[in-house]
């Protein structure tokens, strides 16, 4: 198996597990490896009023993971969110934010809520 295709086998096993977690959190997942012209958003979940996207990153410690995600990712993360959410008219009235997960072995998942906020970016 090529470097590439073992990363991206990781990186949904990463995402599957941070579905599960958050849902055990009781979040509902509303989107998994969205798409938009900006973007991939890797999980959109909500729980209440809370619309969240959530970066997912899977590495070998938890200081890696959370430093992966760059100020070029937030930006890309914030404008697909943002295009996203404008398609979602039933979701107007609800707030949102931008979360990380992160997977480390042997560990359970981190989740770093509220990890940026767009002005930040």
């Amino acid at each position: 198996m090529t470097d590439r295709r073992a990363a991206e086998k990781r990186g949904r096993r990463g995402e599957s597990i941070a579905a599960l977690f958050l849902r055990l959190k009781g979040y509902s997942v509303l989107a998994r490896r969205v798409r938009t012209p900006a973007g991939e958003i890797d999980l959109i979940v909500r729980k209440g009023k809370l619309v969240v996207f959530v970066e997912v990153k899977a590495r070998s410690d938890l200081n890696t993971a959370l430093e992966s995600v760059t100020q070029i990712a937030r930006r890309r993360i914030t404008r697909a969110a943002e295009i996203w959410m404008a398609r979602r008219s039933e979701l107007a009235g609800c707030d949102w934010r931008y979360d990380i997960v992160a997977i480390v072995p042997g560990q359970l998942p981190h989740h770093a809520r509220d990890a940026w906020r767009p002005a930040e970016t």
